[in-house]
């Protein structure tokens, strides 16, 4: 892969940014934080690394919210609308970006379903020929 840059926004348009960086992996994560979090049957990350975050508009309109136990886990969204968006982990240099959040196409396919032990039943059953992990992609 090769660096990109990248443009996404939230659903109502006051949290607008780029991200730029390598495209390394994309996954729909079938956990039950990412569950919770989009309110659907998974949740679909790009992670960019190196990547680089940068907020052209709405910085202040977000939040962040990371469960006190979860070591890897936080929602960053718009406070106005609730769109998931991008995060750059403290001390890190990769972006995880919720894919839905771009404004156009990415230069990455999705390439395997993970936590598919927490898969809801009713979720994704078939359909794709996607690999399947019972948790998080081995190293």
């Amino acid at each position: 892969m090769t660096t990109t840059t990248l443009k996404g926004s939230c659903l109502c348009g006051a949290v607008t940014y780029t991200v730029t960086g390598e495209p390394k992996r994309f996954y729909h994560c079938h956990c039950m934080r990412c569950r919770k979090a989009t309110g659907t049957g998974h949740a679909s990350n790009i992670f960019l690394q190196p990547g680089t975050l940068t907020w052209l508009s709405g910085e202040e309109q977000i939040r962040a919210f990371k469960p006190p136990e979860a070591q890897r886990f936080t929602n960053c969204f718009c406070t106005t609308c609730g769109s998931r968006l991008p995060r750059q982990p403290k001390g890190g240099d990769a972006v995880i970006i919720p894919a839905g959040s771009l404004d156009e196409e990415p230069p990455i396919r999705p390439q395997a379903r993970i936590f598919q032990s927490s898969r809801a039943s009713w979720s994704c059953t078939e359909g794709d020929a996607l690999p399947t992990f019972p948790e998080s992609v081995p190293p």
